[in-house]
């Protein structure tokens, strides 16, 4: 129990850090794979059913006001409307 709660404190520390919309949508993808490995009797298939849904969850809750982070060829992060909304 111990080794699931430092992995889903390392996961959650790495999606704050994300700074784009795609970034943190594959940080909440890791975080549920590593959720649902942990938690299913079957660690391959859970950890691809978390990911499904923590990539889902993140991607939803990331674009509920219609904007995205993106990262311009010099690393610069701009928000505006998301591309394909």
């Amino acid at each position: 129990m111990k080794m699931l709660s430092l992995a889903v404190v390392i996961v959650s520390a790495g999606a704050l850090a994300a700074c784009t919309s795609a970034e943190r949508t594959a940080s909440g993808a890791g975080a549920g794979a590593v959720i649902g490995a942990a938690v299913s009797s079957n660690p391959l298939a859970g950890a691809a059913i978390g990911a499904v849904i923590g990539g889902f969850g993140t991607y939803i809750a990331e674009v509920a006001d219609g904007q995205c982070q993106y990262r311009n060829s010099r690393g610069e992060i701009y928000t505006t409307r998301c591309h394909w909304l």
